[in-house]
């Protein structure tokens, strides 16, 4: 737990609130109660880590007793006292060869504040690393150094590297690129041949007719010709070479479109429901998606100016005077002017940093990754329960915006084997009348601003933080920002997972159409021309696209003449209606994993159509043909395709491995659980169907979903079944699993 969450939580404890208290008599009341909390007697377990660091006689042993021995290396106890001397012990995989022992080096990180280094210490430096280093010296370069997210990665995008550095790709991720391997072309001897990925930034998922024609052509000119939504309501163009990064992201923002915040630890894509009804509520939420996307939108001028110049550094037209969404609000009497205006607004109850650049964020930016999304009451098509803030929408019987209930604390990545990381769901956190919407998000990004964990990177997220104080505490905390209480959360009606595919009318004499995308890959191939399709849609008819949150498209203001047109288009690409989409196919979410992501450890995007068929097939075989299961796949544990939140998930463990999630909501309100590690792919099957036989065989009732039951039985239930019915089932013969490992 952080310092700064230990005080706080003890402070709440005994009765102490910071209602009303501005920064200085906070920080007053924690340093008055240093002591207390310190000598407080700990009722938990010391972690590995803390209980080699109490015993360590103040950061010496066991490092002061290894130094001076014949081996080449130190402990583990002492590695982890030597980082606090500034070295990390290193092992170079490049020499590694079997059968011989690792060749252990150390690496040394000088302290250099505002980084300013006299000459005389350089020349020590110089010489250091020729006589005991290996003749190099090496800049660390993160946010706090990077002037604004500008540096090294203006240096290194014109020079004649294919890739950036490590410390340029850090700084990369703000301005929505991801540098990328291709490991299916991975060869021995032979260099990486990197490329980069652009994320789009879009609030609510709208993109323009305009702008889809801009991205259709940069990824058949300077990308792998297809294009990739997100779970998040954005595009993805992949396969970008670093000499093109210029000319594609300055063509995006001339669109009047931007990659800003699309990664990075920032706010990112705000998302909204993609039903594009006319309904007040629906028109509220879509209004306030755009408004946090451009309230948190980080103020740099990197993110202009790197990107000002195309090929040959000859000017480029002149970027848009304002993004699309900007438009929209501008219409709505709430301009830039006026969200500057409420951003800079300070209370005095410490949300505005003292930073003349980003006075939200501060030079250091927030500690991870910060997600927002709005939706209606009843509508969680947008996965509502899985982000740092929800806002759902609270109107009058006549339509009139009220406020906002407020969900806090929502998040999917988790590393294996690490308890302290886990996937969770948001709290309800209070109501908040409409005036205050802003200030409210902004004490609350504040709060993990300043209190978040920058010590462990993997508990950094504003989750962890609400869940070690508890909701109330958090609660408390946010208060000390936002002046005064916050109101209890609002009665609604229940959530219901709806996707809106299909034929809807949206209330104005128009209608939208929501189109099924296999794991939200824009391509042509095997006969479904989906890339084709959209370019004809979008050019003949001129139409708006919504991005949905399950990786699907929706087209918006369809005239009612114009239907039977798109029909006939979608025919001729060779995409089905909905109706004959395999529910199974069109519940499903993968992320995009191998080849390109550098953690996956297995396939998710690629595999889930052949897991879809086989998982159907297991179902015709048992009896239940006409059943639904959302499934969900991901290559890593980091959570990208929502996988804790469905009924069933497969979340790569390993090579061809998986491990299997169960008992997620079908309405996307509760966390499954992890049932079993290391399923092999090639015996999936066999590893899923105890656990139908049982939903079949002893679920309440027939309307009874898998989810549902399996949260019912839990993991314990299931996996004495499981068991039992294995035990009763023929040994394969070894002929049938020679087959099994052909077919694998």
């Amino acid at each position: 737990m952080l310092f700064s969450q230990l005080v706080v939580a003890s402070l709440i404890a005994s009765g102490t609130a910071f209602n009303g208290m501005n920064r200085m008599s906070k920080a007053a009341h924690v340093r008055s109660s240093f002591q207390m909390v310190a000598t407080e007697p700990k009722a938990k377990k010391l972690q590995k880590v803390e209980q080699i660091k109490l015993n360590s006689n103040y950061l010496a042993s066991p490092l002061k007793e290894e130094l001076d021995n014949d081996e080449i290396f130190v402990s583990p106890d002492a590695v982890v006292v030597l980082k606090y001397h500034g070295s990390y012990m290193q092992d170079n995989r490049d020499k590694r060869a079997r059968g011989v022992d690792k060749s252990y080096q150390f690496m040394l990180r000088l302290k250099s504040p505002c980084g300013e280094i006299p000459p005389e210490l350089y020349k020590k430096l110089d010489n250091l690393c020729d006589e005991y280093g290996q003749g190099d010296l090496r800049i660390t370069t993160r946010q706090l150094n990077s002037n604004y997210l500008a540096s090294p990665l203006k240096e290194e995008l014109d020079n004649d590297e294919i890739f950036v550095s490590p410390d340029a790709v850090v700084v990369l991720k703000y301005h929505g690129s991801y540098m990328q391997d291709n490991r299916d072309k991975r060869a021995r001897g032979v260099d990486k041949s990197y490329q980069f990925m652009l994320r789009l930034k879009s609030p609510c998922g709208e993109i323009p007719p305009e702008l889809y024609k801009k991205l259709d052509n940069l990824c058949d000119e300077y990308g792998q010709g297809d294009l990739r939504i997100t779970t998040r309501q954005a595009w993805q163009l992949h396969g970008i070479m670093k000499g093109d990064l210029k000319n594609v992201i300055s063509t995006i923002m001339e669109a009047g479109s931007s990659t800003v915040g699309a990664c990075g630890d920032v706010s990112r894509n705000v998302m909204c429901s993609p039903a594009p009804f006319v309904a007040p509520a629906y028109q509220h939420a879509r209004h306030y998606a755009k408004v946090m996307a451009e309230l948190f939108k980080p103020q740099s001028q990197a993110f202009t100016t790197l990107w000002e110049h195309a090929e040959g550094g000859e000017e480029k037209e002149k970027v848009a005077d304002m993004e699309y969404w900007m438009q929209d609000l501008k219409n709505s009497g709430m301009d830039q002017e006026y969200i500057q205006k409420a951003m800079m607004k300070d209370t005095g109850h410490g949300i505005i940093t003292d930073d003349p650049v980003e006075p939200l964020y501060g030079n250091r930016y927030l500690p991870r990754k910060f997600k927002i999304s709005v939706t209606v009451p009843g509508d969680n098509s947008l996965d509502i329960y899985i982000n740092d803030i929800g806002l759902v929408v609270i109107t009058d019987d006549a339509g009139e915006l009220q406020g906002f209930n407020v969900m806090v604390g929502g998040g999917m990545g988790r590393t294996h084997n690490k308890d302290s990381t886990f996937a969770r769901v948001a709290d309800h956190f209070g109501y908040v009348a409409k005036e205050d919407v802003m200030e409210l998000c902004k004490s609350i990004l504040a709060a993990q601003r300043d209190h978040g964990n920058r010590e462990v990177r993997p508990n950094a997220r504003m989750k962890y933080l609400v869940h070690t104080l508890g909701v109330d505490a958090f609660r408390t905390l946010v208060e000390g920002y936002f002046g005064k209480p916050v109101e209890p959360w609002q009665s609604i009606i229940d959530f219901k997972y709806q996707d809106w595919m299909g034929w809807h009318e949206q209330g104005d004499g128009k209608w939208f159409l929501g189109v099924n995308v296999e794991q939200g890959r824009i391509k042509d191939a095997d006969g479904v021309n989906v890339k084709t399709a959209l370019s004809r849609l979008v050019n003949e008819l001129d139409l708006t696209m919504i991005l949905s949150p399950t990786q699907s498209v929706v087209l918006k203001d369809i005239l009612p003449e114009q239907r039977a047109r798109v029909d006939t288009i979608l025919k001729e690409c060779g995409i089905k209606p909905i109706e004959e989409v395999d529910p199974l196919t069109r519940l499903s979410i993968a992320c995009p994993a191998l080849p390109l992501c550098g953690l996956a450890v297995a396939e998710a995007e690629r595999r889930m159509p052949e897991f879809i068929t086989n998982f159907r097939g297991l179902l015709n075989r048992l009896g239940m043909g006409e059943e639904v299961v959302m499934l969900r796949m991901t290559g890593c544990p980091n959570g990208c395709a929502r996988p804790y939140m469905a009924e069933l998930a497969l979340v790569g463990d390993g090579v061809e491995s998986y491990q299997l999630w169960t008992g997620g909501s079908p309405v996307l309100t509760r966390v499954s659980s992890a049932y079993a590690d290391r399923v092999k792919w090639a015996t999936m099957d066999q590893s899923l169907e105890p656990l139908l036989v049982n939903w079949r065989d002893n679920r309440n009732t027939a309307s009874e979903a898998f989810g549902d039951f399996c949260n019912r039985v839990g993991v314990k239930g299931l996996a004495e079944f499981s068991a039992a019915y294995k035990s009763m089932q023929p040994e394969p013969l070894p002929w049938m699993t020679r087959l099994l490992a052909l077919k694998a």
